[in-house]
């Protein structure tokens, strides 16, 4: 596996694959890996003939500083998994090779309609979120011009947005959702998951449980009242302070009241557990 930090090199090195016109796969990520994004990884090696991966805590889409301060970083066990699961490619960044010359909190992003995405569940709750995200995407993608680029279906309102991005500007780039990982116990695959406490860690399960059983029962109950169950399963849950649990649709992310309203639906949570936030999601339908 090959290490590159700057813009120029990783360029210099992509021109040499393209020039032997093999597919590149693309995986982005700020570090801190888990099985989950090395899923990614494996995906991207099936399907591509060569792989790249990133790691950059990108600080514009962090709306909370001290979110930003205390994410886990882990540079050499990230290197050591790559390696072994066959990465060809890592582009590790510093900030100011990503923003040159400028504050990164200076809005330089593509201009992106985002619709009722701009303002629905994560972009509510993290406000510029979304912006951060297009900002630091679409400069990967012009750095890479990947032919997939693979991304975890945890993150269901990001791919989403993503998707609209790569539509509204051009890119050519096939955006593929991988399905979401998850510890023994139910937990979702996350980087924050390490900052739980060992108490904390024993509630967090509650979320898929709640998610499972609201899929379980979506079957015969309407979508209001189901909402309402997970809502005050999670918002009562001691040590847990629910941002939202929405039942939505899963193209849109506009909320439904029927399992008719749409040709796919999926339920959306997001929750403070301690001090860490946590997302999860679950296709009904």
């Amino acid at each position: 596996m090959i290490t590159l930090e700057t813009i120029p090199e990783l360029k210099l090195k992509l021109a040499g694959i393209r020039e032997k016109k093999l597919e590149i796969g693309f995986v982005p990520t700020m570090g801190a890996l888990h099985p989950g994004h090395i899923s990614l990884i494996k995906r991207a090696k099936e399907e591509n003939a060569a792989v790249i991966c990133s790691i950059f805590v990108n600080p514009t889409q962090f709306n909370d500083p001290q979110d930003l301060e205390k994410y886990p970083r882990t540079p050499e066990k990230d290197m050591d998994l790559l390696q072994k699961a066959g990465c060809d490619l890592l582009f590790m960044p510093k900030t100011e090779e990503m923003y040159p010359g400028k504050d990164p909190f200076v809005s330089t992003h593509k201009k992106v309609d985002l619709g009722a995405l701009a303002h629905v569940m994560e972009a509510q709750q993290r406000p510029g979120h979304f912006e951060g995200v297009i900002q630091i995407v679409s400069k990967l993608f012009d750095c890479v011009n990947p032919t997939r680029s693979y991304f975890g279906q945890k993150d269901f309102q990001q791919v989403a947005v993503i998707r609209a991005m790569v539509k509204q500007l051009g890119y050519t780039t096939a955006i593929i959702a991988c399905p979401t990982l998850r510890e023994p116990d139910g937990l979702a695959m996350s980087s924050r998951n390490v900052l739980l406490t060992p108490e904390d860690r024993k509630k967090a399960p509650l979320i898929y449980k709640t998610l499972s059983e609201v899929k379980e029962m979506a079957l015969c109950q309407p979508l209001d009242s189901l909402q309402e169950y997970g809502r005050e399963k999670l918002g009562n849950a001691p040590g847990m302070k629910l941002e939202y649990f929405q039942i939505a649709d899963a193209a849109t992310l506009l909320p439904v009241k029927s399992m008719n309203d749409a040709p796919s639906i999926v339920a959306c949570v997001a929750l403070k557990l301690g001090k860490v936030r946590l997302i999860d999601n679950m296709i009904l339908k």
